[in-house]
């Protein structure tokens, strides 16, 4: 079912709902941005973009079926590259039939703890029936590329979850989820994931994801977060990744390490005008490649107008050395008028394609602004400027106006 299908069988859901005589409610937001950069490969580009979004509610007499859609189209008026538009989702949302079954319908956004992706198909909600919930959801596979979609026959998505419901302070749940590429099997994952809240001040969570085609555990995450007082939060992470890609695609063939990361972070709220942040971070690459990241930050409020951030981070071992630092600052001018600006730089040299000089520099540069008119309507404008070492001065900046309805 494409594009055309979707939008067909939700136009004769609304119309039919629309025989029943309720009033439905629409609601949404138009997002028009102008926005003008340096395309690496065809230079000065400007591109006109239109994102919508928007919800119709109260469809029958319950309010149980709703439709919900996002979009954009974007024209560029520089390099020839034409419109080119892209469905995020569009969806129909049946719930509670039967107090028992929730049931989208359409182009939609599905996520389980195994796979993500969008489909053009359904997924059905059977709940109600204990402590354990199901999840089952399929259909066409929707594979975006820079100029549209690539989906191809053949290209579908099948996903099944069992997860926990109605434990105030656990979640669990266990999920498979699998793609076919033009008929052929490409992802085959099972996953799973944690959440354990103990004595009002820890917090335990986990997931993981088995790659059944790879054999191997290609994602893990493990952490504890306590909190000792309501202004102070202690945060222990372990994450492994192993890389792994569709069967079909050539990347499949290569050879890769596991990565490996433990965090350590505290983030403290001294009182109501000063936070301060510190981490530290234990990266393996494998191969005996390591390295160590260290981060402090704070953000400051002098007066209640006035927002001020400043972080630094600092690399050292594999892939090079590192220091860098942000510096922004957010005034609201008036109750209608923001502003805002800020710097990034960062001095560093690379253990991979170093250059002739060793040591370099790059530098961020920018200035935003926003402007409310009226409680539905909004302007804001940031421009910003990159020198580096691939550019001298890469000025680049967007204009938008948003409107909701």
């Amino acid at each position: 079912m494409g594009i055309k299908g979707v939008l067909r069988l939700l136009l004769f859901v609304f119309l039919l709902s629309a025989t029943s005589g309720w009033a439905a409610d629409i609601h949404g937001k138009s997002s028009t941005q102008l926005l003008w950069f340096n395309d690496f490969y065809n230079g000065r580009q400007i591109e006109l973009g239109e994102y919508l979004q928007f919800s119709v509610t109260k469809l029958d007499k319950d309010g149980k079926f709703n439709i919900y859609g996002y979009g954009r189209g974007t024209q560029d008026l520089t390099n020839g590259e034409g419109l080119n538009g892209r469905l995020y989702y569009l969806y129909g949302d049946y719930r509670d039939l039967f107090d028992k079954l929730d049931v989208k319908l359409g182009r939609q956004f599905v996520n389980l703890s195994a796979g993500t992706t969008i489909i053009d198909g359904g997924q059905a909600d059977l709940k109600n029936i204990g402590p354990v919930a199901f999840t089952v959801l399929g259909g066409r596979d929707v594979v975006f590329g820079i100029d549209g979609e690539l989906s191809r026959d053949g290209n579908y998505a099948l996903g099944m979850a069992a997860y926990l419901t109605g434990f105030r302070k656990t979640d669990l749940d266990v999920s498979w989820f699998r793609k076919w590429d033009e008929g052929d099997v490409s992802r085959d994952i099972v996953g799973g994931s944690f959440k354990q809240y103990l004595l009002d001040s820890v917090k335990l969570y986990s997931n993981a994801r088995y790659d059944l085609t790879s054999e191997v555990f290609n994602e893990v995450l493990a952490g504890i977060k306590y909190f000792p007082t309501a202004n102070l939060v202690l945060t222990g992470e372990w994450f492994q990744s192993y890389p792994t890609f569709d069967t079909t695609s050539i990347y499949s063939v290569f050879a890769v390490n596991r990565y490996q990361e433990g965090v350590v972070r505290a983030d403290y709220t001294i009182n109501e005008n000063i936070a301060v942040n510190a981490g530290y971070s234990r990266q393996d690459y494998g191969e005996d490649g390591t390295a160590d990241v260290y981060e402090a930050g704070c953000t400051l409020r002098p007066i209640n107008t006035l927002t001020i951030g400043l972080a630094y981070d600092r690399h050292e071992g594999y892939g090079g050395h590192l220091d860098g630092g942000t510096f922004d600052v957010t005034w609201d001018a008036t109750k209608e008028l923001m502003l805002a600006g800020g710097l990034t730089v960062d001095a560093y040299n690379r253990d991979f394609f170093p250059t002739v000089s060793g040591d370099e520099i790059a530098q961020k540069y920018w200035l935003g602004a926003k402007y409310r008119m009226g409680r539905n309507m909004a302007a804001s404008l940031r421009i910003e400027d990159d020198v580096n070492v691939t550019y001298n001065s890469n000025v680049q900046g967007r204009f938008v106006f948003d409107y909701s309805f």
